[in-house]
This record gives structure tokens, sequence and C-alpha cells, in this order.
């Protein structure tokens, strides 16, 4: 194990690692006054994805660990290519499990997709019928039927999973942009001020600045925090991880602000080490007959997810009496994705 890592693909939680990173190059240094608010601790998304169980085999390859690091070290993107089901996402839910970074702020792409959806959302519309039942009740009080409750814009605003990310946290939040290669031409581009700068304009709330210069809105999370100014300006640069099924390429001045890491498919140890997590210690060595059947099918090029493995496993032991029916099982679940060579 390479001294200098801070993530070191164990499988098991390690918070205090993340005390020893380094500060940043200069050049992704950023200095915004921290914004104190209560990190939330991982949630289900990352434990059905990791599994509930301590394992004693690296769950990472020695390729993935440099440039983790290498991404954690100089503050970038990591950008992680690779067929669907080698465990792109999970990547990001490992590193908040072993680093205890909190939960995953995770951004799903789609092809409709905008930057603002990842920054925040403004509920005018609310915001609007709640003017109408002000406006009501200013009646009723002049009537002297009581009072109008006073306005709070920040009612009205939610920061999304990427606004989250950047608020000015002392420990790097883990941000998941899942499947970018999804979105439509101009959203890449869109990420490119935000993931180089580290910060973001609220319009509604710099219009409002001077009069009100602090406004305390909803995060991802479901906190309240206050953002100062209409900005939200980041401390620790959150370690994001952008995935993509190589359904599109990026353009080039998103690449160089990335770290790229072509994630492969799990084989020998992390194979292993990926079962033993959802099923126990001693299930790699009870499940050798499909584990086998599920690396040698892959053999001929086409693609198979590992999570049909997982699949077949667990069916097995609940529907497996004897090793036909296994076969059968395995035959049935261990199907490829596509038909050719790859």
């Amino acid at each position: 194990m390479s001294e200098w890592y801070i993530y070191q693909g164990i499988g098991r939680p390690d918070p205090a690692r993340i005390e020893q990173l380094p500060d940043p190059p200069p050049w992704r240094a950023f200095d915004a006054e921290p914004v104190p608010y209560d990190v939330p601790a991982l949630d289900s998304s990352t434990h059905r994805r990791l599994g509930a169980r301590t394992v004693p085999l690296p769950v990472q390859d020695s390729d993935t660990l440099e440039l983790v690091n290498a991404a954690l070290y100089l503050r970038r993107p990591l950008l992680v290519t690779g067929d669907p089901g080698v465990g792109k996402s999970t990547l990001a839910h490992s590193i908040a499990y072993e680093l205890g970074l909190g939960r995953v702020l995770e951004w799903p792409i789609v092809s409709r997709s905008e930057l603002r959806d990842g920054l925040y959302s403004y509920d005018a519309i609310g915001r609007l019928q709640d003017a109408q039942l002000r406006r009501a009740a200013q009646e009723q009080r002049e009537a002297g039927d009581g009072g109008p409750e006073s306005e709070d814009i920040g009612r009205y605003i939610k920061l999304g999973p990427l606004g989250t990310a950047l608020l000015a946290a002392g420990r790097p939040r883990v941000l998941l942009i899942d499947e970018l290669d999804k979105s439509d031409i101009d959203l890449p581009n869109d990420l490119l001020n935000v993931l180089e700068e580290g910060r973001f304009a609220i319009p509604e709330l710099e219009r409002i600045a001077d009069r009100t210069p602090v406004v305390e809105v909803l995060t991802d999370d479901g906190r309240r925090v206050a953002v100062t100014g209409g900005q939200v300006r980041c401390r620790a640069f959150p370690f994001v991880v952008l995935t993509s099924n190589r359904e599109r390429e990026f353009p080039a001045p998103l690449l160089r602000r990335c770290i790229p890491l072509d994630l492969k498919a799990p084989r020998a140890e992390r194979l292993a080490a990926l079962v033993q997590a959802h099923f126990g210690q001693d299930a790699h060595e009870a499940n050798h007959d499909l584990v086998d059947r599920f690396t040698q099918a892959e053999a001929d090029g086409a693609l198979r997810p590992t999570d049909q493995l997982l699949n077949a496993i667990f069916l097995a032991q609940h529907a497996a009496r004897d090793t036909t029916r296994r076969e059968e099982i395995s035959e049935l679940l261990m199907q490829p994705l596509d038909r050719g060579p790859r």
C-alpha cells in the first residue's frame, strides 16, 4: 500500500485519513468563510451498494487507487468511464464510506437535465400562492382578525446536490453526477465554470442582498443553511465523481479539468470482496461454481454486469437444492447485455 494514499480501498471505515490530506495546490485553493451545518451520515443508498459486511480483501485495484488519490490531492473531479455494472457509482459511495464523508450527494442525469437543476431550485409559484394568502391575512388583520405572516424567500429556495456540495464545509462532500453522457450537448460545458471556480450565484438572493444579506435556505440533505450575499462558495472542494457509459464524447475543456479513470469489471480478489461484502466471508468459496461460471462466461467478450452474479447467488441460496438447479439459475440470469465480442 502506497504511503501517500488517503483512500486505500480497504472496504472498511478509516475517517481519520482525510485529515492527512495536504493543502491543495495554489490554483485549487478556495477560501470561503466556513458555513457550519450538520452533514448527514451515510444512508441506505450507500449500504445497498456496498453491502453490510467488512471484508478482508481489497476492493479496488492499484490503478484505481492511484487516480482516486490524484483527484483527492489535486481537488479535481474524477471522470469515471466503463461498461454498465462495473461499479462506477459504487466507487463514490466507497470513498464516502471509507473516509467518513457522510451521505453521498447524488445527481442522476437525464436528457432534460440543466445546470440549475444541480445548483438550486426556486419555487416561484409557491411563493406567489403564499403572497396571496398573506394579502388575505392582512385584510383579516385590518378587520381585527389577526396579522399576516412575514415573508421569507429562503423558504422557497432549495440547493440541489451540486449546490449543496459547494457549501463552505470544513471537509469535502462526495458528489456523484451519474451518467453525464445522457445529458444534452450543453450541460458538460455549463459545468466548466462552476467546477473551476467552486462557486455560483443565486440571482433571487443577490437582488435582495442589500437589505437581506443573509438568508437561510434548504439543502439537498434537508438541512437549513445560511447563504450570504446571494453567493454559495466552497472551502473544501467536494470530491466529484462524474460517471459515463461511453455513449458520447465530452468536450476537451471538461476533460482537461478532470482526472480520467476507465474502470474495469471486478476480477479475482475484487470480485471475491464484492461477494463477501453482500453474502458473508465464506460466500465466495461456497459459491465458487457460480463465480467460476460468471468469469468464464465473460471470456467470450460479451457484456455481463456483476450484479448478475449477485442475483444468481441470492436466488441459488433460496431456490437451488442441487448442482443442476444452480446451473439452470446461472444460465437464466447470466445473460450478456450484448451478443457480440467487445
